[in-house]
């Protein structure tokens, strides 16, 4: 009778399985994409290539080779030859400005330019486009072209616009150059002072030149129109594109200024606003996430307003619980903050911005707060004030899967390298910058041939066990990853060749590289359990080259191309189409 009993039962359970309407596990699971034939590498250690990945609902649902993913095929499925193209995951970036740079690229820009002639023809060209007297501004000189301090003088502008302010920031945003009207607009005269972590660049006389050096730039930039919200959307959506187009699908804009914030940099207002708009019109397309800015010139009382701001752009799906400190400037003006002194200025150091008990108390704070922090860090002094400011916090608050980050890092102390590691810090390097070009030969007239040795030290920082993550800090270079990931093996500009190498000793491997891109750019924002690599149940964020980076000379890594870039499994960059078309040799 138990038995009849158990049988009964038995056959009762078969019965209600059998009696689920499930369709069959093969339609199912049908793919809506598969990729077969490539070469693919996935940057993920327990399986770094394959040949074939298959897409489900914008999830990687197989990883392998064909036998893997032939039975995800079904009448719908998309199926999509590689033809032994190089497919690697979406590239993130992480550290960049897409605001201010969409700004910047679709007004009088002079990225383009290559010499001060260069310069001048492009803002005579502006000013007879839109005349008037209002004001002309724009960015993108660089400062290695302006020797022997990377300061520009005023009367070369006079010489081509006198009659209307001129105003345009340096690539790095760090500086501002104007013309003589723009000082009288601005009342900036001899008796101007000097703003606290600012400089007024003056003649022997103390005569304004018409340069101004980081919080001074704000003298300026305060009497600039600020950009409507129609251009703030449009700025985004164009660098939004431009990434994209770069196989980009994730970055991590690192400035952002709440209301009534003041950053000490030429970043526009309304920026959260911007990101919150296009979040609710879902047309961001890609991973994003913001630091918001740490006003200088107010303490503690801020906190609960970016506890709000970020609190605010969750609510729109935008994340935005980071915090960015700039503790220091830049070496070729003298205003990074290092141990030891300039070598071409005895005695001097520079200076940071805040002071370190106020820093290591904000830091502390922002992170018993749930904040990552950010923090700008150029010089070896300022990366070990910021250091100690994690220290601290670790201590204070236990240690905490918040991730701090340090941007730029130009030099860490040898003592120092250590600390990375044992802190938990990513430092996250710009690649295009590591190689002699003409700021670079600056940088060394002012920090002397021993510190050059370990300019950019990421094979340094990665042997002391130290995460490294690679953004372009975009409009200041270029975005593009392949540019990036050639003068990461290189260290020299992109194609070329000869010359003299910044601190080869600090090279590193193409996968280093790749990774920094993608698995180590995505960790940096929090997007490693769903982004940077491809890996089964993660978004497909994928990108297809024309090139294979690994048979190809470094050398040669810039030249290749994005064909296609897809987020979640969707094309925004390039078509399908054109990757099963035919490869010419």
């Amino acid at each position: 009778m138990r038995i009849t009993k158990l049988v009964l039962m038995a056959i009762a359970a078969l019965a209600a399985a059998c009696s689920k309407q499930e369709p069959p596990a093969a339609s199912s699971a049908a793919a809506d994409l598969v990729f077969k034939n490539g070469n693919i590498y996935t940057v993920d250690t327990t399986k770094p290539t394959a040949t074939s990945v298959a897409v489900v609902a914008g999830k990687i649902a197989a990883v392998g080779n064909e036998d893997d993913t032939r039975a995800l095929i079904g009448p719908k499925t998309q199926v999509v030859d590689l033809q032994g193209r190089l497919m690697l995951p979406a590239f993130h970036d992480a550290h960049t400005h897409p605001v201010w740079g969409g700004v910047n690229h679709s007004g009088c820009a002079l990225y383009d330019g290559n010499s001060p002639e260069d310069y001048l023809k492009i803002i005579a060209k502006c000013a007879a486009e839109e005349p008037g007297d209002g004001w002309i501004h724009g960015s993108g000189w660089k400062d290695g072209l302006f020797p022997p301090d990377g300061v520009p003088d005023k009367k070369l502008l006079d010489a081509v616009v006198a009659n209307r302010p001129v105003a345009f920031t340096n690539v790095g945003g760090h500086g501002i150059w104007v013309n003589s009207k723009a000082l009288e607009v601005a009342g900036i005269t001899r008796d101007t002072k000097d703003p606290p972590n600012g400089r007024i660049d003056r003649d022997k006389k103390g005569e304004p030149i018409g340069s101004f050096q980081e919080a001074a730039v704000e003298l300026i930039v305060g009497k600039l129109p600020p950009p409507s919200d129609k251009a703030r959307e449009q700025a985004l959506g164009y660098a939004r594109d431009y990434f994209n187009s770069n196989g980009i699908v994730g970055w991590h804009d690192a400035l952002v200024p709440i209301s009534g914030a003041d950053p000490g940099q030429a970043i526009p207002p309304g920026v959260p606003q911007t990101y919150a708009a296009m979040a609710q019109k879902d047309t961001l397309k890609g991973h994003v996430s913001l630091a918001l800015a740490w006003d200088t010139k107010r303490g503690m009382e801020q906190i609960p307003d970016l506890l709000a701001a970020a609190q605010k752009l969750a609510d729109v799906g935008v994340a935005a619980k980071s915090v960015k400190f700039l503790l220091d400037g830049v070496p070729a003006q003298r205003t990074a903050a290092l141990i030891e002194p300039y070598s071409d200025m005895p005695g001097f150091k520079g200076e940071m911005h805040i002071e370190p008990a106020v820093l290591k108390d904000a830091v502390t704070r922002l992170d018993a707060e749930g904040f990552q922090v950010h923090i700008h860090a150029i010089g070896d002094q300022a990366v070990r004030t910021a250091l100690d400011a994690f220290a601290q916090a670790r201590e204070r608050n236990g240690a905490k899967d918040h991730r701090p980050l340090l941007s730029h890092v130009n030099l860490i102390s040898k003592d120092d390298l250590p600390r990375f590691k044992e802190l938990g810090v990513t430092v996250i390097f710009q690649p295009l910058w590591a190689c002699m070009d003409d700021y670079m030969v600056l940088v060394g007239a002012r920090v002397g041939p021993a510190r050059m040795e370990h300019m950019y030290p990421v094979m340094s920082l990665a042997r002391a066990g130290g995460r490294v993550a690679y953004g372009s800090d975009w409009p200041v270079a270029s975005a593009n990853p392949l540019e990036g990931i050639e003068v990461a093996l290189t260290r020299r500009a992109p194609g070329v060749t000869d010359g003299e190498l910044l601190a080869p000793e600090e090279r590193v491997t193409l996968e280093q590289a790749i990774e920094s891109y993608t698995l180590g750019a995505a960790y940096a924002s929090h997007l490693d359990d769903r982004s940077g690599s491809i890996v089964v149940g993660k978004s497909a964020d994928l990108v297809v080259l024309d090139q294979d980076l690994f048979k190809i000379a470094p050398t040669q890594i810039a030249k290749a191309k994005v064909l296609v870039t897809l987020f979640a499994g969707q094309p925004v960059y390039g078509e399908l189409t054109a990757v099963s078309a035919a490869k010419t040799e």
